[in-house]
């Protein structure tokens, strides 16, 4: 994988150039929250009535990313107007709640797949767990991009940073997809039990970079390209 930060341009930008991509990387971080509230209410209804853990534990994370981008814009307007300063107590206390929800969350979701493998619960359909995880990919991949974009033409890593966290939604989201037209095609109980597996690890890595960054690390360790 390539590491992002070698690829940052050293572009000299006018004020109103770097004011535009400032508006633009603020906007992509709005948009993000809504997308995520939207989402996160959609797969969790369909979750209830399809009785699947893993769509419903992408809904919940979905919820969780909203709090993390809220942190995230406040983390562009900081670096906007004041550039050399460190993360506010706001930003600290956003990504530590994110980081307490995404390790509950992954109770919560191992908790769920002991009950269902010990039951031997199935989920009634998928179908809305494929179309929402296709959605989702084509979105998050569209926000990646665009984030990587503004990224680069700012020279911000932490702007960067949080293109990479975002992709870490992309792989989530192919979780679910992956376990839900294995379903579809097999019937097969537990694969619903071993996507809500990958959901978990998935949990527990962004609950960790969620911490790292609050203790004053201005980037994480998502997965890049």
């Amino acid at each position: 994988m390539i590491n992002n930060s070698k690829q940052i341009l050293n572009n000299s930008l006018t004020g109103f150039e770097i004011s535009r991509y400032y508006r633009i990387a603020i906007w992509l971080g709005i948009f993000t929250i809504l997308y995520n509230i939207l989402e996160g209410i959609v797969s969790i209804a369909f979750s209830i009535t399809d009785e699947t853990i893993t769509l419903f534990g992408f809904g919940v994370d979905s919820f969780i990313e909203v709090l993390s981008g809220i942190g995230i814009v406040a983390m562009i307007l900081r670096i906007r107007n004041n550039p050399d300063t460190l993360r506010s107590q706001f930003e600290k206390t956003a990504l530590r709640i994110t980081g307490v929800s995404f390790y509950i969350l992954s109770v919560g979701l191992f908790i769920s797949i002991i009950l269902n493998l010990y039951t031997g619960h199935k989920p009634d359909d998928t179908l809305a767990g494929s179309i929402i995880a296709i959605i989702s990919i084509v979105i998050m991949w569209g926000l990646v991009v665009a984030k990587r974009r503004v990224g680069r033409k700012l020279n911000s890593q932490p702007i960067l940073s949080d293109a990479n966290c975002t992709l870490v939604c992309v792989y989530m989201s192919m979780v679910l997809l992956i376990s839900s037209l294995l379903f579809k095609l097999t019937g097969i109980g537990f694969i619903d039990s071993l996507g809500s597996a990958g959901l978990i690890y998935f949990s527990i890595k962004e609950g960790k970079e969620a911490f790292e960054k609050a203790s004053g690390m201005e980037t994480c360790d998502c997965d890049d390209d």
